[in-house]
Parts: structure tokens; C-alpha cells; sequence
């Protein structure tokens, strides 16, 4: 899936472009996580404490919610950018 054709709001598509970022980013905020995963159509769905799960093209993948930081650590993001591939969504 060519996810930046579907992607409206730069700030998506700058989500995008800092999760598939080599060396991973230490700055990415998970608001605009989440934003990016339901402007691709994506669905969230809450867990007990701070776990969540996303739902994007038939696939789950489970994280948890950063706390008390907003930002997203960089495991999370290497996660985050291996479930995309695996699914399909690329950056190109």
C-alpha cells in the first residue's frame, strides 16, 4: 500500500516519513501515531492499563502507550515500522 497517497494532512505523511527513518527517531510524539494509523483507515482499540491494539488491513499489532512521556521510544518505533512493512505499507 502505497500509504502516501492516501494520506491527506502533512503531519501524516511526516509521521510516516520519521517512523520508516533510519536511524530510528527519538522525538516521534504517539499522538501523531495514532493520528497517521486512522488517517490510513486504521482502527484503535484500548486494552486495560496502557495497552492498545491497532488494526490496519485485517492485521493487529499490540503496543503500549508511552507514559508518563508522550514520546514514543525507539523499540516502539522499530515495531511499529516492521508491522507496516509487513503489511504492506511502505514510504516510497
Amino acid at each position: 500500500m502505497r500509504a502516501l497517497e492516501i494520506l491527506v494532512r502533512r503531519r501524516d505523511k511526516e509521521t510516516l516519513r520519521q517512523i520508516f527513518k533510519v536511524p530510528t527517531v527519538s522525538s516521534l510524539k504517539w499522538k501523531d501515531v495514532e493520528s497517521l494509523i486512522l488517517a490510513m483507515g486504521g482502527e484503535i482499540k484500548e486494552g486495560s492499563g496502557s495497552r492498545i491494539r491497532f488494526l490496519l488491513n485485517g492485521n493487529i499489532a499490540r503496543f503500549h502507550r508511552p507514559h508518563p512521556s508522550p514520546d514514543t521510544d525507539k523499540g516502539a518505533i522499530v515495531s511499529l515500522r516492521e508491522w507496516l512493512e509487513s503489511i504492506g505499507v511502505d514510504y516510497d
